[in-house]
């Protein structure tokens, strides 16, 4: 029985002598929120078809209406055309799907490493007093520390190879996840942890159950952050001695001065870091369809 149904076992059901009393989702008297075909004065209105690609759009209006009329100076800016060519040349030559697909792939990695740590190291601090004194504090001095500031050591220990560009992104990206699902875990209703002790559910079953549903919305909010980070920090250690990637490329280009190859991987990391967010939003909306938020 998971989170969902237990929530409607636990509020979904009142007596007969309280029909008449709407319940809240949290349990408390009072009038019940509207239903999903209704529509609420407070809510933020129904979703809006496209509408997270409608702020980049009109970024890029805007700078493509600042360089036809001559408001953005080339050498401060490539015009959008400008860079559209050398996108285009740079594919013709193979240079630039060389480079992407090492970093998607160093990101891949080093991301999918980073969320297992901060999951297991989540489930193990927000389930067990001992795992929290032991794991925590280390989480949030590690959490304090840039990641910028690790590089010297990771070099000194793993050399300049893909190991240290891989366990800088996966060190990155853990600290967000582990705190947000840790957060998560500790605000679970104590009434469900009564209620799975009524149905006598072992650990592993709460866990599965009760704890990762419940943990979820959590996740979801951490792996957001996590996405983004992961791209930042390639950025980082891309431009490290290394000898390819999307940074590797822009750090070349930087060199020389060209400001269009530059703007290439801008925007490459830019596409790269929105449309991950997306696919997290997506699962989210999916996983997380049970609810009824403002932003359902």
């Amino acid at each position: 029985m998971s989170v969902p149904a237990l929530q409607s076992r636990r509020f979904g059901s009142g007596l007969a002598g309280d029909a008449d009393t709407d319940q809240k989702p949290d349990g408390s008297g009072g009038p019940a929120l509207p239903s999903r075909g209704g529509r609420s004065r407070l809510a933020p209105g129904r979703p809006i078809r496209f509408g997270p690609a409608i702020g980049p759009a009109l970024l890029l209006v805007a700078w493509i209406a600042a360089s036809a009329t001559g408001l953005l100076d080339p050498k401060t800016l490539s015009a959008p055309w400008t860079v559209v060519t050398t996108a285009w040349d740079l594919v013709a030559d193979g240079r630039l799907g060389s480079n992407l697909l090492t970093s998607v792939e160093r990101a891949l990695i080093g991301g999918v490493l980073g969320v297992v740590l901060g999951l297991v190291l989540a489930l193990i601090a927000g389930l067990s007093r001992i795992g929290e004194a032991l794991i925590d504090g280390p989480v949030q001095i590690k959490r304090s520390i840039p990641t910028l500031a690790l590089m010297p050591l990771a070099i000194l220990w793993f050399g300049i190879g893909e190991e240290m560009k891989i366990l800088l992104i996966a060190l990155s990206v853990f600290v967000p996840v582990y705190i947000n699902t840790f957060s998560a875990l500790r605000g679970i209703d104590a009434r469900f942890v009564e209620l799975a002790e009524t149905l006598d559910l072992s650990r592993a079953q709460f866990i599965r159950r009760i704890a990762l549903p419940g943990a979820l919305s959590g996740f979801f909010t951490g792996l957001r952050l996590a996405v983004t980070i992961a791209w930042l920090a390639l950025v980082v250690v891309e431009q490290v001695n290394a000898s390819s990637g999307i940074g590797y490329l822009m750090f070349q280009a930087r060199n020389y001065g060209l400001t269009d190859i530059i703007i290439v991987g801008l925007v490459v990391y830019a596409i790269l870091g929105f449309g991950s967010d997306l696919l997290v939003r997506a699962a989210e909306r999916k996983a997380l369809a049970w609810r009824r938020t403002l932003g359902s």
